[in-house]
């Protein structure tokens, strides 16, 4: 089985890193300030129009290519290496597509693709598979 799509939308570039800590009587809370919370409900808002009719229970590979919209000098296609890094906005979205049910668990990812772009087009496109 295997699902593609590409989501139009300016991808975010608020990330998993920006988990924030505080301390409610005595005790560590974690928590997402509200720019991490807007940006997971958007993913998840797009994502919940794929979901795979049947949930991914083996292993997986996970292609995903993010579109960021142009600035500056770049152009269409060129690489985009400054942040936010490709670690950091995978693990957002996977955390949604667990959330979602696209697999069991994200750990069934045992392959992945990531590619971050300048592009006349932003997005996310996503790609899986299951493997053997």
């Amino acid at each position: 089985m295997e699902i593609k799509f590409f989501i139009p939308m300016i991808p975010p570039t608020v990330t998993h890193q920006e988990h924030k800590v505080s301390t409610k009587n005595g005790r560590v809370v974690f928590y997402d300030p509200p720019e991490l919370k807007a940006a997971k409900q958007k993913l998840e808002a797009h994502l919940g129009k794929y979901v795979p009719e049947i949930e991914y229970t083996g292993p997986v590979r996970l292609l995903v290519k993010w579109c960021f919209p142009i600035k500056g000098n770049h152009i269409n296609g060129e690489w985009k290496s400054s942040k936010p890094d490709t670690d950091n906005l995978q693990k957002m979205l996977k955390d949604v597509m667990t959330k979602l049910h696209y697999w069991k668990d994200d750990a069934l990812v045992v392959s992945e693709i990531i590619e971050k772009f300048w592009a006349d087009v932003p997005g996310i496109y996503i790609y899986v598979e299951e493997v053997e």
